[in-house]
This record gives structure tokens, sequence and C-alpha cells, in this order.
């Protein structure tokens, strides 16, 4: 369930409430019974680990292939069938 932000416009007071994305927005702050603002924030969001940084979009110099030469060579490397 994602987590939004909201502030009071009255106390100013910014609380976090998580909600069903087919939940109503919240309406009134729990504190005061103000009126409240739905908040754009940041999103937690990384990439961890391998995986397709690490197959070949990053500035890293490119290692040789070792199918260099070869009938199918660079066939597998993912540098070759991005490009």
């Amino acid at each position: 369930m994602p987590l939004y932000e909201y502030q009071c416009e009255d106390c100013g007071v910014v609380f976090e409430a998580r909600q069903k994305f087919t939940d109503p927005l919240l309406t009134a702050c729990g504190q005061c019974g103000g009126s409240v603002q739905k908040l754009i924030s940041r999103t937690a969001f990384s990439l961890k680990g391998g995986g397709w940084y690490e197959q070949g979009y990053h500035d890293a110099p490119a290692k040789p292939c070792e199918t260099a030469g070869k009938s199918d060579a660079c066939a597998a490397c993912p540098k070759a069938v991005n490009e």
C-alpha cells in the first residue's frame, strides 16, 4: 500500500497516511481538525544488485569479447544487442 504525506493548512503539521489507491483522500487533520493538502514527495525507489546496469549501461571500459573473430562474434554481448 502506498504511503502518502499530507500537511495541515491550519496548524502546519505534516503527517503520513498509508492508503489504498481506491481510498478517498484525507480531508481533516487528526490533531486540530483543519483541512489538509496532499503533498508531492520523493519516492524511495532504488535499483540494487546486478542487472541491466552492470550488463552494458554504465561508463566502465568495455571488456574484450571472448568470442571475437568467430562467426557469431559478440552475438550474446549485451552491448552488441543494444547498439
